[in-house]
This record gives structure tokens, C-alpha cells and sequence, in this order.
């Protein structure tokens, strides 16, 4: 017996990097069929990110390098966010702003460029900061000490985001609830150059989230799903 190309490739398809060991990375198994209502922002990722990421040569153009998810908590932020990365195949990353920043001189700086390390290390990734106004507040919405420690990471986060390049594709994506605090260097174009706005769901909205949740569960013939999203609880 001997070892072939054929085997290489299966352990590729069921290792992990040694670099990501210390970090969670995963290819999520959410699909857009997975996320009720929703339709059109789905759609709008699927032009702005999807078609992009996979076709790039049909494009004639490099993808955009992020998006910023905004609207109220409990939205699906970030269950969008692994579907996008589930249907371009790329690893996934989900950091909570807050976890990056710390009481040490220099460390949150350092945290924000580990995270960026780690994934232009896993390409293609997605890389998800969830509470990004934690890290990206505005210039001149903090004093004291506090707003020099804001600026440096703020400022890393900005030289993170420049030196993406297209030889590994790592895409970006902010979810907050308040984009007025967020600096606008940030969303200047070719950075999160892309705001989607994420509502509340209507009626229709969370039928179609009921069925998505229990299409895979035993339910009865005589269950009526119409009456459910009226129902209040």
C-alpha cells in the first residue's frame, strides 16, 4: 500500500491548519434555506459577496473586503454571516469586539492583528466582529486616557483592513446596533463599503422563520403554521 495524491486530498478536506487550533474556526453547515424571511437581504449578499467571492473573473473586479450588518439585536446578524461563509466554502471567525480589548498597554493592538493573522491564515475566511462599535468608535467620542487606547486600536483595525489583499481572500463583516458611533474611516470605499440594514421581521417574515426552524422536526398534519407569527407571547 502507499500513499497517493487521492489521500492527501481527503486529509485536507478533514484537518484544520495548525495555525487555527488556538482560535475557532469553522465552516458553518447553515444555508440560506436555514435563515427565514430575509429574502432581500440575502439576495444583496449573495450579489455583493457570494458572486463576487466564487466568479471573480466574470466580475472583472476585486470583491468588495467587507460588509457592516446593522439594525436591532436579535436579528440574525450573525446566523447571516455563516450562511454567506457556508455557501462561499471559507472558514469562519466570530469575535466579539469587547474580547479583543484589554487593560494592557499595547495588547489590544496586538489582539486585533492576531485575529487578522489567523485569518489570512485560514483563507479563504470570513471574519465576523460582532460589537464592532467596541473597537471602531468614532474619533472624538472618548476622553482621557481611554481615547488614546480607542485610537490605537481603531487605527490597527484600519492597517488591518488596508493590507487585505486579494491573494487571500478574507472577507469582513461588523454587525452593530449603532452605526452612527462607528468612525467613518471605516466605511470609506473598498473597506465596509457595504451597509445592510437588518429589520425586525413581519408577519410573513416569521412564517417563513417557523417553517425554516422546524422543517426538520416531526410536526403534525393538523399543526396550521398560518397562525402562528399573529400569535403573541
Amino acid at each position: 500500500m502507499a500513499v497517493t495524491n487521492e489521500h492527501f486530498n481527503i486529509a485536507l478536506g478533514t484537518s484544520n491548519p495548525s495555525a487555527l487550533r488556538e482560535t475557532i474556526v469553522e465552516i458553518p453547515n447553515f444555508r440560506w434555506e436555514d435563515i427565514g424571511g430575509l429574502e432581500k437581504v440575502k439576495m444583496e449578499l449573495q450579489e455583493t459577496v457570494q458572486y463576487p467571492v466564487e466568479h471573480p473573473e466574470k466580475f472583472g473586479m476585486s470583491p468588495s473586503k467587507g460588509v457592516l450588518f446593522y439594525g436591532p439585536p436579535g436579528c440574525d446578524k450573525t446566523l447571516l454571516a455563516k450562511a454567506i461563509a457556508n455557501e462561499c466554502q471559507a472558514n469562519f471567525i466570530s469575535i466579539k469586539g469587547p474580547e479583543l480589548l484589554t487593560m494592557w498597554f499595547g495588547e489590544s493592538e496586538a489582539n486585533v492583528r492576531d485575529v487578522f493573522d489567523k485569518a489570512r491564515q485560514s483563507a479563504p475566511c470570513v471574519l465576523f466582529f460582532d460589537e464592532l462599535d467596541s473597537i471602531a468608535i468614532q474619533r472624538g467620542n472618548s476622553v482621557g486616557d481611554a481615547a488614546g487606547a480607542a485610537d490605537r486600536v481603531l487605527n490597527q483595525l484600519l492597517t488591518e483592513m488596508d493590507a487585505l489583499s486579494a491573494k487571500k481572500t478574507v472577507f469582513v463583516i461588523g454587525a452593530t446596533n449603532r452605526p452612527d458611533t462607528i468612525d467613518p474611516a471605516l466605511m470609506r470605499p473598498g473597506l465596509l463599503d457595504q451597509l445592510i440594514y437588518i429589520s425586525l421581521p413581519d408577519e410573513c417574515s416569521r412564517l417563513q422563520i417557523f417553517k425554516a426552524c422546524l422543517r426538520k422536526s416531526p410536526v403534525s398534519k393538523m399543526l396550521t403554521f398560518e397562525f402562528l407569527p399573529s400569535t403573541e407571547i
